[in-house]
C-alpha cells in the first residue's frame, strides 16, 4: 500500500522524498488499516456470550453513539451519531455490544444507508425482538469539502423493523425519545 501512496503523491506533483512526506506512505497505510479494521472484526464473535434470557419487553435505547466511517465513493470521512432501539422478546444483549456493533460496521468502506440497515438487521437476526430501530445523523466530508460544498448538511437515515415499522405509536415513541439527543457535538 505504501508504494501506491508514493505513486499518488507523485501524481499530485509532490516529492514523496520531501522531509514532510517521507513517512506519509507508512502513515496513510496504517491509518487506512485502522479505519477499515471492521473487515477483520467478527460480529458473531462480539455477540457471542452477550445475549441473555430476560423477561423485559419495553423499549431499550442506546442513544448518541459516536461513529466515524469512510465513504466508499470518495474514501472521505463521514461522522455523526447513531441511535439504536429494540423491544426485547425474551432476549437482551449486553449494552456495550450495541456500540461495538455500530463500530464494526462503520469501520469499513460504507454508505450511510447500508450502515443503518446492517446494524438493524444484525440485531433483528440475533435477538429476534419485537422490533429494532436505527437512525444515523452524519456529516459527510465528500459533500462538505468537494462537490456541492455544503458543510452544514446533515444526512439522516433510518431503518425500522418489526414493531417500529408496523406500529406508528411505537415508532413515534422512539423518535420522541431520541429527539433530545446531543446533536452536533461531534
Amino acid at each position: 500500500m505504501e508504494e501506491y501512496v508514493r505513486g499518488i503523491l507523485k501524481s499530485l506533483g509532490e516529492d514523496p522524498d520531501r522531509e514532510g512526506l517521507v513517512r506519509t506512505p507508512e502513515r496513510v497505510s496504517e491509518s487506512l488499516k485502522f479505519l477499515t479494521s471492521g473487515y477483520r472484526e467478527d460480529v458473531e464473535g462480539i455477540m457471542k456470550n452477550s445475549i441473555f434470557e430476560e423477561e423485559h419487553d419495553e423499549m431499550i435505547i442506546a442513544r448518541d453513539i459516536s461513529l466515524y466511517s469512510l465513504c466508499e465513493h470518495h474514501m472521505l470521512p463521514f461522522f455523526g451519531k447513531c441511535h439504536v432501539a429494540y423491544i426485547p422478546k425474551g432476549k437482551i444483549i449486553g449494552l456495550s455490544k450495541i456500540p461495538r456493533i455500530v463500530e464494526v460496521f462503520s469501520m469499513r468502506l460504507q454508505i450511510q444507508e447500508r450502515l443503518t440497515n446492517q446494524i438493524a438487521k444484525t440485531l433483528m437476526q440475533h435477538l429476534k425482538p419485537y422490533g429494532v430501530a436505527v437512525t444515523i445523523e452524519a456529516v459527510h466530508l465528500c459533500m462538505a469539502m468537494r462537490g456541492v460544498r455544503k458543510r452544514d448538511s446533515l444526512i439522516i437515515t433510518s431503518s425500522m423493523l418489526g414493531a417500529f415499522r408496523n406500529d406508528t405509536k411505537t415508532r413515534m415513541e422512539f423518535l420522541n425519545l431520541i429527539k433530545g439527543s446531543d446533536r452536533h457535538k461531534w
